[in-house]
């Protein structure tokens, strides 16, 4: 099973985002666009792990210790690794500290239950919105983004995480929801 755990985005950012990724899919037609379904904020990326593990990962995800919710907000653009060689575009995603502190707790719970080392790069919130194979004509999407003028998409309170499998398909991941877990210290769901 290929599993991570994210909190989810409401549908008016959703269709905020829809909105722009309209004017941009044709100034980059060779990026490979999300699925405005599946978007999320990835807490953590667990990858493949046996079903049989499924239930210690829940445990752990239970375990944290309950917070605050998490004021979130969206906008603006930027690339990863950088503008000049991009291999991510992504929106982007304000928060306060809760938010890193929250990740870190997924990190530190299920580190010794996920068999795989500790993430050592800094947690970064974004919405991915394309990847791209090779280096694309990016001097367009770069003109795209200018033209769009101020990029604000909204924003929510998250309350609850999920843990979620990804199953990868021809076109894009499908996700299903496991399991729901409160910011609040109130059992999960499972679905």
């Amino acid at each position: 099973m290929r599993l991570f755990v994210a909190i989810e985005i409401p549908n008016d950012v959703r269709f905020a985002i829809g909105e722009l990724i309209k004017c941009l899919r044709d100034a980059c037609r060779d990026a490979h666009w999300v699925r405005l379904a599946g978007l999320h904020i990835t807490l953590k990326f667990i990858g493949e792990s046996p079903p049989e593990k499924l239930e210690d990962l829940k445990v752990a995800l239970k375990n944290i210790p309950p917070g605050a919710p998490i004021p979130l907000n969206f906008g603006g653009l930027g690339f990863f690794p950088n503008a000049r060689r991009p291999s991510v575009l992504w929106a982007g995603v304000e928060a306060g500290p809760e938010l890193g502190a929250l990740a870190a707790a997924i990190e530190g719970a299920l580190g010794p239950t996920a068999d795989q080392q500790q993430e050592h790069r800094n947690f970064t919130p974004h919405l991915t919105l394309a990847r791209f194979k090779d280096s694309p004509a990016i001097d367009a999407l770069r003109l795209a983004i200018e033209k769009a003028g101020p990029l604000k998409f909204g924003g929510t309170t998250a309350t609850e995480f999920h843990l979620y499998q990804s199953v990868l398909k021809s076109g894009a991941a499908e996700y299903t929801r496991l399991a729901t877990f409160s910011l609040l210290g109130v059992h999960p769901s499972e679905f």
